[in-house]
């Protein structure tokens, strides 16, 4: 048995249903041994299930050996399929479905195991933009796209994947780093040093305080000096 699928019964039902829903989405399989379609299901989304690596688990139940939870969903035919988050049942679908079919259900629970996410994490130029097509609103997927087309120089490209996000923080980043590769600036060196001088030369409207907020755009928030730079910025000029 796959370590995401559990065997359960009308006696641990609320704990390994309903309370671990509170934790996991959990899909709720209703079948029996008699069944022909079930057979099929079965191992469909079993499969299905152990491809999110924990983030949705399965409760199968005999509906056989356990009456009181078929009566309790109101299952009148089998292979029955209950979505449960929260304790609440989210969504269903009875009879055996394809593949395909089961992995998109399952994959409304599971955001994490997205099309659009494990294509990102592939991280090539077709999956990223396979990956804006399904989802054209994606920031990771533009932010990823737009990078990989910086990093290659097609700097016309990358601005135009990112411009519809450049209100987002980890656009902005990138869209930084293109204006600095078309000015010849780079962030590798001793950056430090060019930040201080900068800083010494940075005024209310000169160009080298736009010039330490554009690399220190260019450096993101993750980077500590994003701070501490903007910080002795603002005690040199108030």
């Amino acid at each position: 048995m796959l370590s995401h699928v559990t065997d359960v019964t009308d006696a641990t039902f609320a704990t390994a249903v309903i309370e671990r829903s509170m934790t996991v989405p959990v899909v709720v399989d209703l079948w029996a041994d008699w069944c022909g379609p079930c057979k099929t299901l079965g191992p469909i989304i079993e499969k299905v299930i152990d491809e999110t690596n924990g983030a949705v688990e399965l409760a199968k139940v005999d509906v056989d050996a356990n009456p009181q939870v078929s009566q309790a969903f109101g299952v009148q035919s089998i292979p029955a399929v209950f979505a449960i988050s929260e304790g609440k049942i989210v969504d269903s679908f009875v009879g055996a479905l394809p593949e395909s079919a089961v992995r998109d259900f399952v994959e409304k629970l599971a955001p994490g195991a997205s099309k659009v996410d494990k294509l990102v994490e592939a991280g090539d130029e077709e999956s990223l933009r396979a990956a804006l097509e399904l989802d054209a609103k994606s920031v990771d997927a533009a932010v990823a796209l737009g990078d990989f087309l910086r990093q290659a120089d097609r700097l016309d490209e990358a601005d135009e994947v990112l411009k519809p996000f450049d209100n987002v923080v980890a656009a902005k980043t990138v869209l930084a780093r293109i204006r600095l590769q078309r000015s010849g600036v780079s962030l590798d060196g001793d950056l430090d040093l060019t930040l201080d001088h900068l800083l010494e030369q940075s005024t209310d409207e000169g160009s080298a305080k736009d010039s330490l907020l554009e690399i220190l755009d260019a450096l993101g928030p993750e980077d500590p000096r994003y701070v501490s730079y903007r910080r002795k910025l603002a005690s040199r000029l108030y």
